[in-house]
């Protein structure tokens, strides 16, 4: 595309590809284990642990209304990725502008590098009560505990780097061996959990009136975890063979690895404060919580390796944005920048009072940028475009995609709208209690740019 446009002589900006059909060769199982890896991990497991503050009605009704609504957003940016060939972040170029797409691929670059970090954080936690177990080093949360959390993140981070030492190819491997492993321990902790509690508990039990999450709370809390995905779909649906590999096995994987994994979180963590007498949320990561259900170093080692899959994810979605804004990289070292990255960043929550507020914040934030901007590109392709973009004009200055110096002004304003919605909202205590606002917000910021694009063609004619 960039070769056709420079023979026209053309000024281009940046460098974008798309892969061919027939270059494609990711198949449903592929796409299927893919999203089941991304979801199918500690991190999930920690979001189940967390919303456990609703109670099990509550959090587990939530949790599947969220996720298929999430997941099916998912499969729409798929679709995109599908049809055009293109990564997430090169095809906000035609609903933001070839320059204003930067604003989204900033976000996604800090997201899922900060995605990375919790991941690998919480699978620290687990590494360094191998090291307890096995070599005496004093466990994370008592004095010296930190030393054994500081090498659980280089450690971390090495497997991390080899995941992605190969691109997208590398990526598929580690998520088919990766997702063998998962099922495997999930049924193993099933079958524990059960064995101490009876679900009839489960379903009966109710944390304290000071720690209880309000139905919004939980809708805003799974809708930040979930979205965050979306914005990643099409990085990887762009190497499927079939439309249904793109679309409906991406939402099936997707809500497979989400039901699997939160709901072992939640139930584990409800079983282990009713066998404890009391509940923490600050101790609802997988570490903790195998430990106390007795699961032993073998349950602790699976941990590690889900937080590989699900980093592989993260890792390729956070180099891909990069690439879109940095055109000369390519994606083997911007997969190496991020990574090295989220090393660092993974380092944060060691200074500061515990991990659950700093979770929460970082969930707050992606919800309040990431709705809106999903909302704006989604409408532009479905609604606005009737589902065509042309290809040719994602590099041409002054092209189509071009807008004003680069910008499409009607997006940011949406956008800006939505995330000022999200903001207000939270202020507004019968929609933050019931329904949350997020999806509230990206309403918002939808009706917005379309009624703004709208209003503007009838103002062309």
């Amino acid at each position: 595309m960039e070769t056709d446009a420079k023979a026209t002589s053309v000024k281009t900006y940046g460098h974008v590809e798309s892969i061919p059909l027939q270059d494609r060769n990711a198949t449903g199982w592929d796409m299927t284990a893919t999203w089941i890896g991304a979801n199918a991990n500690n991190g999930t497991w920690y979001i189940g642990g967390v919303i456990a503050a609703a109670g099990m009605y509550t959090a587990s009704t939530t949790l599947i209304i969220v996720g298929v609504l999430s997941y099916v957003f998912l499969a729409m940016a798929g679709l995109m990725g599908y049809r055009t060939g293109l990564p997430a972040m090169a095809l906000t170029r035609a609903s933001f502008g070839l320059r204003g797409s930067f604003i989204p691929s900033i976000i996604n670059v800090v997201q899922f590098i900060g995605w990375a970090a919790a991941n690998t954080f919480i699978a620290a936690i687990s590494i360094s009560t191998i090291f307890n177990s096995i070599l005496g080093w004093p466990a994370y949360g008592t004095a010296g505990g930190n030393t054994g959390l500081m090498v659980g993140i280089v450690i971390m981070s090495m497997l991390h780097l080899a995941s992605i030492s190969l691109g997208e190819r590398s990526i598929r491997m580690i998520e088919r061996v990766g997702i063998v492993l998962v099922i495997i321990f999930v049924v193993w902790e099933s079958v524990v959990v059960f064995r101490n509690v009876s679900l009839s508990q489960i379903l009966a039990w109710q944390p304290q009136a000071a720690v209880r999450l309000s139905s919004g709370s939980v809708v805003d809390i799974l809708a930040a975890f979930n979205l965050a995905w979306v914005t990643a779909a099409s990085d990887f649906t762009r190497f499927a063979k079939k439309e249904r590999s793109a679309t409906v096995m991406s939402f099936l994987g997707a809500n497979i690895g989400l039901f699997w994994f939160a709901f072992i979180g939640l139930t584990a963590t409800i079983a282990t404060a009713i066998a404890m007498r009391s509940f923490d949320p600050n101790d609802s990561d997988p570490s903790t919580i195998a430990v106390k259900l007795g699961l032993g170093t073998i349950a602790l080692l699976v941990i590690v390796i889900t937080s590989t899959t699900a980093n592989a994810v993260n890792l390729m979605a956070a180099g891909s944005a990069l690439t879109n804004m940095w055109h000369h990289l390519k994606l083997n070292v911007s997969l190496w920048i991020v990574t090295l990255a989220a090393t660092l960043v993974s380092f944060i929550p060691l200074w500061f009072a515990n991990f659950l507020t700093d979770f929460t914040t970082f969930l707050n934030f992606i919800g309040m940028f990431l709705g809106p901007e999903i909302a704006v590109f989604l409408v532009d392709y479905f609604i606005v475009r009737h589902g065509k973009y042309d290809l040719a004009e994602f590099v041409k200055i002054d092209g189509k995609y071009w807008y004003n110096g680069g910008v499409n002004w009607l997006a940011i304003l949406a956008w800006a709208l939505g995330l000022f919605s999200y903001w207000a909202l939270g202020y507004v205590a019968f929609i933050q209690q019931t329904i949350g606002v997020t999806f509230v917000a990206m309403a918002i910021a939808a009706l917005s740019y379309y009624l703004l694009t709208l209003a503007k063609g009838n103002k062309a004619k």
